[in-house]
């Protein structure tokens, strides 16, 4: 017995310490929440919900209706259920208070939209829109969901939310652009909960996947020429591969105390699988998406399902219905099986959904299921009560939410407060909405040399809306080289310039849309000894002209341009040609360079089929005039021709003469072409300095609000149609203005003057009356004798008719006599109705506010 109360004992005060050691951590776990709940990590201004205007809500806001009330009644009965089955498991997120106070089923504050704006048909433009849009507010509390739900109206008004409400508004805009959208209430890790993409690689920065290249198979020749030695020094080749493993090595150290300190910055979370979240579910099928996906709602980004940064999954709903998760998370959501028909996974809480099954690759017994409500699919029929499952089969009522809109003014904004700033590992992207910063800045990435940003390295600008066409500015602090992006339309088709300086004469890259161009021109390279040209697409051949210039010292006038420009004497011009297949190789000229201070010319020509050499022309001292101005007679001395494939040599010099003549002339315009090619860089450069000091924005014609313009002129046109329209109107209308213009428009009438109006109109009514039964009566008698004319030609000529003929005949015969019955029928009516219009006529006259005056008594 003594033996039995010290092992009680013992019990009893190993049970006090457990509690105590429970109780400890719930307190250390409520301090850290504290803590979270101040130390936000996001620089989010104060709002008080509480101070929300809902006086002009609607009523459906503000009551629920039968369907609601008896929807909300079975959720607590669901609910009390699984509290009993799952006493482990948190309380379920069903039914939280709007904003009006009032408990809203979660399913019925989904309001599915298609909004009309192409960006939003699609499933990533909803994202970005989304995450752009709202500003992220915290959880109340990490580790529980919150109390209340707001409507998607209520958060586009007031453009802020947590993470519930971001995902409801995600996925009401998805499931109204045709996905299988469901919101996810679970958990995930810190970075994702508190949007803290400070170790996230920007995705601007990130590269695309390389695709491998096939290796070339060598072909094993028994009979190749060996290559011949290589003449680089082996000891310089060891050197710059020492000097690269060095380099390596202190890359490889620099990333390793970089992952260090990302280590220490991810230290140990408390809350590690308690956080809760929400974000959207995306199913395969609908849309065309090829496989399941998360899409989360603070970053815009989507993520596989397997991703380790969702911890676990407590329930899904849509529009329709609510999903229970029963499968064990030990592992995140990496084995979870995302099929809600499958009654063993998903617990359903509407049987009577007509939630189409997913059919699972390796389960063949389930394509053997027949088309069925949800309640045979999920309950068992002998574990509850009839009365229970046909309540459960309540279909889900409407969504109490008002119909989501964004104006075209707020989704042009698109981001908070017109401005966005998001933290990358080593980078920092800032939005703006077009038309808010003067210049048409509406992105700009800045990338930083390390993990504290403070050292840039590389600015990349984004602009819209430009009138110079200007698309992407990226700036290389290091090297101080800036590279302009342009979209097709600049004046003078400019599609990108690489520069350091914007003086002139200096290193800079200019490249053209060559099709905007007449010469053909793609890309132009300056620098202080040459510039150098590539054409594309020209009738000459030639894609490209080097040309050098001699020490600048001697300033000359550019037309066009600045004054006094340092240009050097040009000292050498070089073209390139491509294949002429219309004329023979040996005369189709491949290179040719005009050494200007020596007064020689080089001419290659193309490679002939079989030879390894090309042939070649060279002119020394080309056409010097003597001081009379004859011309000196050419000498063999002058030219040295060598002909590929042929052993004799050309005695005739007529030939090369006019040769040297044309290209003596070409010469003389390509110098003129190197000044041209000069003055356009300066005046390229003069344009974009303009063009940079007083930046102007494109506004849209149909854009009326911004269009000052155009807002007036339309305005001016609706205006000036309108006094048209309704002038025309009234002249339409008004059937006595024959006879008014008759007496001049006369503001007061006399007596004498309406019986005239009135005998007039009268006698003009009638003679349209006889006129229009005389019209009648002349069609019917033309009719009648044409009718009798085919009669007797039938009876002169019936004999000598064949059937079809005949047939023929009868068809139009009897086509005039329908034709002559309708005759009659008018002409009868008209005469009918004749004295009926008269009469109504005279009535009419007489009620006329102009005339009833002189004739009510007449």
């Amino acid at each position: 017995g003594g033996r039995m109360e010290i092992l009680e004992e013992k019990e009893e005060e190993e049970q006090r310490e457990e509690e105590a050691k429970a109780l400890e951590n719930s307190d250390k776990l409520w301090d850290f929440e504290m803590k979270e709940q101040v130390c936000v990590p996001h620089d989010v201004p104060d709002f008080d919900w509480s101070c929300i205007d809902t006086s002009q809500l609607p009523s459906s806001y503000k009551t629920n209706s039968l369907k609601e009330k008896k929807l909300l009644h079975m959720a607590d009965h669901f609910l009390q259920q699984y509290t009993h089955l799952c006493p482990d498991r948190k309380p379920l997120f069903l039914h939280p208070v709007n904003e009006c106070g009032v408990e809203k089923f979660v399913s019925t504050t989904v309001r599915p939209t298609l909004l009309p704006y192409t960006e939003l048909y699609h499933w990533d433009g909803c994202a970005s829109f989304v995450s752009d849009f709202l500003t992220m507010e915290p959880l109340e509390s990490p580790v529980t969901p919150p109390s209340s739900l707001y409507s998607p109206t209520t958060i586009l008004k007031y453009r802020r939310g947590n993470c519930f409400d971001f995902s409801v508004l995600l996925c009401s805009m998805l499931i109204g652009a045709g996905y299988d959208a469901y919101c996810v209430q679970g958990y995930a890790t810190r970075k994702l909960c508190t949007l803290d993409e400070t170790l996230e690689l920007c995705p601007l920065l990130r590269k695309p996947p390389e695709v491998p290249k096939e290796e070339m198979k060598k072909s094993s020749n028994k009979y190749r020429v060996k290559p011949p030695p290589d003449p680089q020094s082996k000891f310089e080749l060891q050197q710059c591969a020492k000097r690269k493993a060095e380099t390596e090595a202190a890359q490889k150290n620099k990333e390793r105390e970089e992952k260090v300190m990302e280590v220490e910055k991810l230290e140990h979370d408390p809350l590690h699988g308690l956080r809760v979240h929400a974000w959207v579910l995306v199913l395969s099928g609908k849309r065309e998406v090829p496989e399941t996906f998360f899409i989360d709602p603070f970053t815009g980004k989507s993520h596989s399902i397997v991703d380790e940064c969702f911890l676990g999954i407590e329930s899904v709903w849509n529009h329709r219905n609510y999903w229970v998760n029963m499968q064990d998370c030990w592992n995140g959501c990496k084995d979870l099986i995302f099929d809600l028909g499958d009654a063993v996974h998903w617990e359903i809480m509407l049987s009577g959904s007509n939630k189409p099954l997913q059919l699972l690759p390796d389960a063949e017994e389930e394509k053997e299921l027949p088309e069925r409500d949800m309640d045979d699919v999920v309950s068992d029929p002998n574990d509850g009560s009839c009365a229970e499952k046909e309540n459960m089969s309540l279909d889900m009522p409407p969504s109490w939410v008002a119909p989501i809109q964004v104006s075209p003014r707020e989704f042009e904004t698109h981001c908070s407060q017109g401005r966005k700033v998001i933290l990358y590992k080593k980078a920092k992207l800032e939005k703006w909405a077009p038309y808010l910063n003067g210049n048409g800045l509406v992105k700009r990435l800045t990338v930083y040399a390390d993990l504290d940003c403070t050292e840039v390295m590389e600015v990349r600008e984004w602009f819209k809306n430009r009138e110079d066409m200007l698309d992407m500015r990226k700036v290389n602090k290091q090297t101080q080289l800036t590279t302009e992006s342009f979209h097709p339309g600049h004046l003078l088709g400019l599609k990108a310039h690489t520069y350091r300086s914007m003086e002139p004469v200096t290193e800079r890259t200019m490249e053209f849309y060559d099709k905007a161009r007449v010469d053909g021109l793609q890309k132009r390279v300056e620098n202080v000894n040459g510039m150098k040209e590539y054409f594309m697409g020209r009738d000459d051949f030639l894609h490209v002209r080097h040309m050098e210039f001699g020490k600048r010292g001697k300033k000359i006038h550019l037309a066009g341009t600045r004054a006094d420009i340092d240009s050097g004497p040009i000292v050498q011009i070089k073209e390139c040609f491509h294949r002429n297949l219309e004329k023979p190789a040996d005369e189709d000229v491949a290179e040719c360079i005009f050494l200007i201070t020596e007064e020689a010319i080089h001419l290659t020509y193309h490679l002939k089929d079989k030879c390894i050499t090309a042939s070649k022309k060279d002119f020394f001292k080309a056409a010097e005039w003597d001081r009379k101005g004859k011309e000196i007679v050419m000498t063999p001395e002058m030219c040295i021709t060598y002909q590929a494939g042929c052993s004799e040599k050309d005695k005739k010099l007529l030939h090369l003469y006019k040769l040297l003549q044309e290209l003596t002339e070409e010469k003389k315009q390509l110098k003129r072409q190197a000044r041209r090619s000069e003055a356009e860089v300066l005046n390229i450069l003069k344009i974009r300095e303009n063009e940079e000091t007083a930046v102007k924005l494109l506004v849209s014609v149909y854009n009326t609000q911004r269009n000052e313009k155009r807002r007036q002129q339309y305005q001016a046109m609706e205006n000036t149609m309108e006094d048209e329209l309704l002038g025309q109107k009234e002249q339409d209308l008004d059937y006595l203005v024959p006879f008014f213009v008759k007496i001049g428009h006369r503001e007061k009438i006399t007596k004498g003057l309406a019986l005239c109006i009135r005998d007039e109109c009268l006698t003009d009514f009638k003679h349209r009356l006889i006129d229009k039964a005389n019209t009648i009566q002349a069609r019917f008698e033309k009719a009648v004798e044409e009718l009798q004319k085919k009669d007797q030609w039938f009876q002169e000529n019936q004999n000598q008719l064949s059937t079809e003929e005949e047939d023929d005949f009868l068809a139009r015969y009897s086509e005039t006599l329908f034709h002559i019955h309708i005759l009659a029928l008018r002409l009868n009516r008209e005469k009918q109705m004749a004295l009926q219009k008269y009469l109504a006529l005279e009535e009419k006259l007489c009620r006329d506010p102009r005339l009833a005056e002189h004739l009510g008594h007449a």
